[in-house]
């Protein structure tokens, strides 16, 4: 927070301050034989420029101490006002405060997703997390950039932790310990990969999604621990290739996706989220379309394997995790009916 506050500048000034009233003091005693009231008088008469009167006549060497004394103090006093000009008037001790605020925030929260950079990639991510109710915390090192997105951000209180992702602090200053998840979209790869290697040593059981933009940067980013790379590059131009072979596919995946005009969703329930009464059941006694409205169209068991449209009379078991497809309705209904 030291070095994010910028308050080694105000270190700096409160330390010549403190020095100029050491040599100040120290001039007063050696050269003209003051006692240590007497010196702190007339340092003190001297950097204010109040004009009071010395204690005694002051000899040559004295005056030619006190001329050069004061034209120090010229600069030391310039650098104190303009400092504590920024923090009183320029906001600086308003960030100061916000900053406080938000790491006293982020000491709470737990099971949360920390999203790095809010760039293009970033922000999709970080809107597509809120829109599901995921709790963030972005790190981003441009203030500029946070002030350009503050419409976008709406009045939602985002906790945003200002600094270097790839540092070990930056990211215990997001909670990387009780997160659950980071998502890595800085614009570099190799910053990626840090970010990626860094966060899986400070927390190993943290799922990580990591962009890469070039092909060969993404078998780095799996040695470095991601769980999963994506290649935004990639993916639209394969997304534009199809919509030119099969485009009402790319329609129906878009309102999975949420960027067609009727929006779908695509949600999770794994076996130990079924309410107690209906562990057991196959799909079929399940019946998750009458009751919901919602499709279930894949299932992953327990060993990790995929299976598309799982049939009616399979039953699941503990580790299975059901896939459903459907509106915000109907997988809310989901949540309702099923969901423990």
């Amino acid at each position: 927070m030291w070095k994010r506050a910028n308050l080694s500048r105000l270190m700096l000034a409160i330390i010549l301050s403190i020095l100029s009233m050491g040599i100040g003091m120290a001039g007063f005693m050696l050269i003209e034989g003051y006692t240590w009231l007497q010196a702190f008088y007339m340092t003190v008469i001297t950097i204010s420029t109040t004009g009071f009167e010395e204690v005694k006549p002051l000899s040559e060497r004295g005056e030619l101490f006190v001329s050069l004394y004061i034209l120090y103090n010229l600069v030391v006093v310039a650098y104190l006002v303009s400092v504590l000009t920024q923090y009183l008037f320029d906001g600086e001790l308003r960030n100061l405060f916000k900053m406080f605020m938000t790491d006293q925030e982020i000491r709470h929260i737990h099971g949360h997703v920390i999203v790095c950079g809010f760039g293009r990639n970033g922000s999709k991510a970080y809107h597509e997390l809120r829109a599901n109710g995921a709790k963030v915390v972005i790190i981003e090192q441009s203030q500029e950039l946070m002030r350009a997105n503050a419409e976008a951000l709406g009045n939602s209180a985002v906790p945003v932790v200002f600094g270097d992702a790839t540092a070990d602090e930056t990211l215990k200053q997001a909670g990387i310990e009780r997160a659950s998840a980071l998502i890595s979209a800085l614009p570099k790869d190799a910053d990626n990969v840090f970010v990626t290697l860094t966060a899986r040593g400070l927390n190993p059981q943290l799922k990580i999604i990591a962009r890469a933009s070039l092909k060969t940067s993404e078998s780095k980013l799996l040695r470095a621990g991601a769980d999963s790379v994506v290649m935004p590059d990639e993916i639209g131009g394969s997304h534009m290739a199809n919509l030119v072979m099969r485009p009402e596919v790319i329609r129906f995946l878009e309102m999975i996706s949420g960027l067609g005009p009727n929006r779908l969703r695509l949600e999770e329930l794994a076996y130990q989220d079924l309410r107690p009464e209906l562990r057991g059941r196959s799909i079929r006694e399940l019946d998750v379309r009458s009751r919901t409205g919602a499709t279930v169209i894949g299932l992953k068991d327990s060993a990790g394997r995929f299976e598309v449209s799982p049939a009616a009379d399979f039953r699941p078991a503990p580790g299975d995790i059901l896939l459903l497809l459907g509106t915000d309705e109907q997988i809310l209904r989901v949540v309702q009916e099923l969901r423990r």
